[in-house]
């Protein structure tokens, strides 16, 4: 059943005349159910105009005392005088019927002023298996997808011009036509190519899929169309950084809704005028969203920093505890890059026991996301199995949500260690059992001198729970920390000259400095622990 209805009739023909394609009109005319614009191109443009084949006398039947022929023309003198080039080939021409209303001797336009062929060329099967192509090239596996988008700004500048046009001729009739009432043109667009993006991949389109193909759009020939909003509406139009033009459309949209119409209407041709060239597609584009991969891991040795240690471009150890994890999820994932976060991080020299350390691997752009929980276990031996520096535990895909939990609360959460410390003056036992009695001792901490470098230099007040001594000999005992998240161990030992206070020299009246540290727990609970 065609969409239209006697009420849109003359809406339809003032459109068409001025050349705006078929689904353009059902657009304007506020058809908003898909059926209609799924149609192939040519049968809707033969039904559209079949719906306007209208005798003289019917027309002029409509309209009571028509006024005359020289009133009407002068109304659409404007218009018409920027129509010329319609007339391309014999197309589209302009003809005025003895009533006065317009019409078109032949409709087969050959590029709409509205949506510069977006509803026409780039709607067909042919523009859609060429995506398609592209998509199944692109080396990505994915059980559905979200298909995106992006038109030239000018397109909105011309569906304002249209929306003048069909907004005046309706109140001719004391109807009113509202922004709100026309069906946007990406609505229209997604109707008519999303089940055929479906059909021809073989899964459905989802707007939460992280697969997503984007096409982008463009029209040389218009671009300037949008120029004029700048001088009108300056403040709109302020350069960004990422950027390439400060005609963006939510920029455009901006000045549209600020522009009196009349100011519009001096400076734009309404109706627009008729392109020579449909749009060029500039890119078509596959990605897919991060996917994030959390665990805990060990580290077994002492002289593994936890990221690349790189100073003045020179590296200094040949790997880390990041690399040895991310080179085998880059490789299984087929992803671009990884960002590799932790629940805080140990020096060079410490290990790293216990449940291990949180952390969480970005993987950017995977080609591959979906995995079973065997494969992943697969994975984690696979890791296990590379190095003897690190195990990893728990491993699993986690949302991006989720790795909040790793940071939230961070500087409230625990930490256990254990420190081999020595001692400038001789021990005995009796010497290191009041620090068992000390509960909640709270310390002073100014950015260490070793990381002041990465550091802003500030105090920081730590909290030490509690700590436990085993005497070793004359010179050495082993400490046992339970601390809040956040302090700096070998500091709270040595003083750092002064500037972490108390510590434990102080405390014991001795040079003391650390030989050994590990951390023996992360209290997070997080990610959560799976059976092995």
């Amino acid at each position: 059943m065609f969409p239209l209805t006697e009420g849109n009739k003359r809406v339809a023909q003032l459109l068409l005349s001025t050349g705006t394609c078929p689904r353009c009109i059902f657009r304007f005319c506020g058809v908003d159910f898909h059926a209609p614009y799924k149609l192939p191109y040519k049968e809707l443009l033969n039904e559209l105009q079949k719906f306007l084949e209208t005798e003289k006398d019917e027309l002029v039947s409509e309209v009571p005392n028509p006024p005359p022929k020289k009133i009407r023309l002068q109304e659409l003198e404007d218009g018409i005088d920027r129509m010329d080039n319609l007339s391309q080939n014999g197309e589209g021409k302009i003809s005025i019927i003895e009533d006065g209303s317009t019409a078109s001797k032949n409709s087969n336009l050959n590029v709409c002023n509205v949506c510069l062929g977006i509803l026409q060329d780039f709607c067909e099967k042919d523009f859609v298996k060429t995506v398609c192509k592209k998509v199944g090239g692109s080396g990505f596996e994915f059980t559905n997808l979200v298909f995106s988008v992006s038109f030239p700004p000018q397109l909105s500048v011309r569906e304002h011009a249209a929306w003048l046009l069909v907004k005046q001729e309706m109140g001719k009739q004391s109807l009113s036509l509202g922004r709100n009432d026309i069906v946007q043109l990406k609505e229209a667009y997604k109707w008519i190519t999303h089940p055929l993006f479906s059909e021809e991949l073989g899964v459905p389109i989802d707007g939460k899929s992280l697969f997503e193909v984007s096409v982008v759009f463009a029209h040389p020939e218009t671009v300037e169309d949008c120029h004029f909003l700048r001088a009108t509406c300056p403040d709109c139009f302020k350069p960004a950084k990422n950027k390439q033009s400060v005609f963006t459309r939510m920029a455009v949209m901006k000045a549209l809704n600020k522009i009196k119409e009349e100011d519009f209407l001096k400076q734009f041709p309404c109706p627009p005028n008729s392109p020579k060239a449909v749009c060029t597609v500039l890119e078509i584009e596959c990605a897919h969203g991060a996917v994030f991969v959390a665990g805990r891991y060990n580290k077994y040795s002492r002289n593994l920093p936890q990221t690349p240690w790189i100073i003045d471009g020179q590296r200094k150890l040949e790997s880390s505890v990041e690399e040895l994890i991310s080179e085998h999820l880059l490789t299984v994932f087929k992803a671009e890059s990884f960002n590799f976060s932790s629940s805080g991080r140990e020096d060079v020299d410490v290990r790293t026991l216990g449940n291990g350390r949180p952390f969480a691997i970005e993987l950017v752009n995977p080609h591959r996301a979906h995995f079973t929980s065997q494969e992943i276990k697969e994975l984690q031996q696979k890791i296990n199995n590379s190095s003897n520096k690190i195990q990893v535990r728990d491993l699993q895909i986690v949302t991006r949500e989720a790795i909040g939990h790793m940071k939230e609360g961070e500087e409230e959460k625990t930490k256990t260690y254990s420190a081999l410390i020595w001692t400038n003056k001789a021990i005995q036992r009796k010497d290191i059992e009041f620090l068992d009695d000390i509960k909640d001792l709270k310390i002073d901490q100014k950015t260490p001198l070793r990381v002041l470098h990465r550091r802003p230099l500030a105090v920081r007040t730590r909290i030490i729970h509690s700590m436990e001594t085993h005497y070793v000999d004359e010179h050495h005992f082993r400490l046992y920390l339970k601390t809040q998240a956040g302090t700096y161990i070998k500091e709270f030992v040595h003083g750092d000259f002064g500037r972490t206070k108390p510590n434990i020299g102080l405390l014991m009246d001795v040079t003391a400095d650390i030989l050994e540290l590990d951390v023996e727990s992360v209290d997070v609970d997080w990610p959560p622990a799976l059976d092995d």
